[in-house]
């Protein structure tokens, strides 16, 4: 932007000049040459006056007489009734101005100047116009370029404050330019910067209260889960004692093949909700870290193949129910960078949406993409509405009417953890979730 402010306004007074220059130089050199031409009539008219006043008062009109009275860079030619001419001064060369006056007695004065003083006059002048012309010429150059620093260093700063804001960072800089255009602009960031940190002040907020008032039922819900746990374990521990022992001990417990195939199924629900109340309080206590500082982070390095597992096996009982199954393929020993909380909560939001808008198999591939590790999760079922496309990660855009949320959740907490969320494909479909990959981690391919 300084560079063409610049270059508008150094192409302005260059047309100026250009203009006006070439006027100035057109007219000052047809004044130097009347000038010239009306000096040699004005001599030639003086000398004539002079000739008629010697005749007058009978003296002798020779060269000698006349010498003082002529000018010493022209040259003079007197022409007398019966008297051979008399020539004063140098004869100059062609081009020569001339001047000549007659007397009504017949006596005619000469008078001749070589043009080079008008050469030499004319090239003076156009020295000094074309000296004022460059000092014109850097004169605006440097009124350009502060002009320019004072119209581009404020829009400079009025990016770098709208850049800040949406990194995150919305204190206010209060700074004002001195156009009223500029200052406009900067009222406008300065109060959204003002409300966008009330808003921001405002959420965490809520999320610290919302995580707090959570921890303490979450807790209570793990502590049931653990007796249900402990409970199922003494079934069966009831039920292998009674095997092994007398009849009248099995009618003392009165446990069954039925009773201990129930606890066991039992057993293996409540740890499975046991995972994801675990799950749950690790994300939990991340929104709680991150609303009292946001910039503390908790993502690590970690096992992916452990997540995708324990994933696996924590919806396999609901996917066998629906008469369906959930499979693993791809890369295994793959470590990521990112909450392992978090991650699980994308997976399960992803394989929840397979299970609920889907069809078929779903299956979860794991693979590398250069410096970053993938997790696909694929079904066989109609795929994302056309209309839609990258849309359904937007809040409140569902085409199956669910509430829309899980997704814009899920891809909040893939970029939080520095990853991203994408659907690759529409039909069949496939999501994509994206981590950064673990230094120490070689390198290879698929």
């Amino acid at each position: 932007m300084r560079r063409r402010l610049i270059n508008s306004t150094l192409a302005v007074v260059l047309v100026v000049i250009a203009v006006f220059g070439v006027s100035l130089v057109i007219v000052e050199t047809r004044t130097i040459e009347e000038s010239a031409h009306e000096s040699v009539r004005s001599d030639a008219a003086r000398l004539v006056s002079v000739v008629e006043s010697r005749l007058v008062a009978e003296e002798s009109v020779t060269a000698a007489s006349m010498r003082s009275q002529v000018p010493h860079d022209r040259h003079v030619r007197i022409e007398l009734p019966g008297q051979p001419p008399i020539e004063l001064g140098e004869r100059p060369g062609e081009g020569a101005i001339e001047g000549r006056a007659t007397e009504p007695g017949g006596v005619t004065v000469t008078v001749r100047q070589d043009d080079d003083r008008v050469r030499e006059e004319v090239g003076r002048t156009l020295l000094i116009i074309l000296a004022v012309a460059l000092l014109a010429v850097i004169a605006a150059v440097l009124l350009a370029v502060q002009q320019a620093r004072r119209v581009a260093a404020p829009l400079t700063d009025l990016a770098e404050t709208a850049e800040r804001l949406g990194s995150g960072d919305p204190r206010p800089r209060h700074r004002r330019y001195g156009v009223p255009e500029l200052d406009r602009v900067a009222d406008v960031l300065d109060a959204s910067a003002e409300r966008i940190a009330r808003m921001l002040t405002a959420e965490r907020r809520l999320a610290a209260d919302a995580s707090h008032q959570l921890r303490t039922p979450l807790t209570a819900l793990s502590m049931r889960l653990e007796e249900i746990v402990a409970a199922a374990d003494a079934i069966e521990t009831a039920g292998t004692t009674d095997a092994a022992g007398t009849t009248d001990t099995r009618r003392a417990t009165g446990t069954t093949g039925a009773d201990r195939a129930a606890a066991s199924t039992i057993r293996e629900e409540a740890l499975v909700g046991l995972a994801q109340v675990e799950r749950l309080t690790d994300v939990v206590q991340r929104l709680l870290t991150n609303s009292r500082d946001p910039r503390s982070g908790s993502a690590v390095g970690f096992d992916l193949d452990e997540v995708v597992k324990q994933q696996i096996e924590e919806w396999r009982p609901a996917y066998r129910k629906a008469g369906r199954a959930v499979v693993r393929s791809g890369r295994q020993g793959l470590r990521a960078v990112g909450t392992p909380g978090a991650v699980a909560q994308v997976l399960a939001t992803l394989i929840e949406n397979a299970l609920m808008h889907g069809g078929g198999a779903v299956a979860l591939r794991t693979r590398i993409a250069g410096n970053q590790v993938v997790v696909e999760v694929t079904d066989e079922g109609p795929g994302v509405d056309p209309e839609l496309g990258s849309r359904v990660f937007e809040r409140t855009v569902s085409g199956r009417n669910s509430t829309g949320l899980g997704l814009a959740v899920a891809r909040d907490l893939a970029e939080a953890d520095g990853g991203r969320l994408e659907l690759l494909q529409q039909r069949p479909p496939v999501f994509a979730l994206f981590l950064s990959r673990e230094a120490d981690e070689p390198s290879a391919g698929d």
